[in-house]
């Protein structure tokens, strides 16, 4: 499954990641790539707490994305 996250620096040089289709979904790391380990970690965490419950999992997203010059 695919989910969109963000990941932006914070005050402190943190790096937090959200994914906005699950809420309360957050995670961070010292580094960018820490923070993507982090949130994918969060992710399966999540969905699998869904499961337990027998809550609904959000749908995959299906994107492509291109690159331009600046």
């Amino acid at each position: 499954m695919r989910y969109r996250i963000i990941v932006e620096p914070d005050e402190d040089g943190v790096f937090v990641a959200e994914c906005p289709a699950l809420p309360g979904c957050v995670s961070q790391g010292v580094t960018r790539a820490e923070a993507l380990a982090n949130i994918r970690d969060a992710i399966e965490g999540y969905l699998e707490s869904l499961r337990r419950h027998d809550e609904p999992i959000p749908p995959s997203i299906y994107e492509e994305t291109v690159e331009v010059g600046s």
